[in-house]
């Protein structure tokens, strides 16, 4: 008997953007080696035709439930505990349609100074942001490492994108995730991009906290990684997230002046 064809999910551009589905294979690969969520199959990535193509494991995917939310957040917990010796990761890769920096750094706060919120302030300044605001961006990477003086999390391996459309569930309930853009640092960075946007049921989170508590401070970390992602969705859609911006740095220089 012959086996069953392959069905395989192919995406596809120009020769420019080789570079970003390379870096999606990457963080799919690592995120597969650690072997805590389902994660898709690369099966290829390279030119062909005049393509660059990222050909990976077609799966059946539905949305989240209760059982398999509270799955999927213990199995993240268990894909944090995979940590490195720094912060960063070995390529830079994207997060949604924007590059995103990475390198190694020994300290965290450094990291996510230099390589999260000052390239996405350097690009808003570019653009002609507002100048106050981007000035207060500035102000909180310099203080940076004032939220972190009674924290100091470990590298842990992190999806980096986890918003609701980069997870689902195959049909027996087991969770994947899809889309990374990977790298090493503060576990709670998945954990607050998953409240950003929301689509993650109440038992994801519960999950979560049983298998590994979130520590004290975290509502304002939350804040501050969410900036990143803010600051990006303004990059990639627009004014409407100017507001949103604001309000989130008023509050962090707030607690840094309390």
């Amino acid at each position: 008997m012959l086996p069953a064809p392959t069905r395989s999910f192919v995406k596809t551009g120009g020769a420019g953007d080789l570079p970003r589905l390379a870096a999606e294979a990457s963080g799919l690969a690592a995120l597969r080696a650690a072997g805590s969520v389902r994660v898709p199959e690369v099966y290829a990535c390279g030119m062909a035709d005049g393509q660059a193509r990222l050909e990976i494991e077609f799966l059946d995917l539905r949305g989240l439930d209760r059982a398999s939310g509270a799955l999927l957040g213990r199995q993240l917990a268990d894909l944090h505990r995979h940590v490195g010796t720094q912060y960063g990761f070995t390529e830079d890769n994207w997060i949604g349609g924007s590059p995103q920096q990475n390198g190694w750094y020994q300290e965290w706060p450094r990291f996510f100074a230099e390589r999260r919120l000052r390239p996405q302030l350097q690009w808003a300044r570019g653009k002609g942001m507002d100048r106050k605001l981007v000035e207060q961006g500035e102000s909180l990477a310099e203080r940076l490492a004032a939220f972190f003086v009674d924290y100091h999390p470990a590298p842990s391996l992190l999806h980096g994108d986890l918003w609701g459309g980069n997870a689902s569930a195959l049909p027996d309930g087991t969770p994947v995730i899809f889309d990374p853009a990977v790298y090493y640092g503060d576990r709670e960075t998945d954990v607050a991009m998953s409240e950003l946007f929301g689509g993650f049921p109440d038992s994801f989170y519960a999950g979560y906290r049983a298998a590994w508590p979130l520590d004290s401070g975290y509502e304002t970390r939350k804040t501050l990684y969410n900036l990143y992602h803010v600051l990006n969705h303004y990059k990639l859609f627009g004014a409407g997230y100017l507001n949103q911006a604001r309000r989130m740095m008023d509050r962090l220089l707030a607690e840094l002046r309390a």
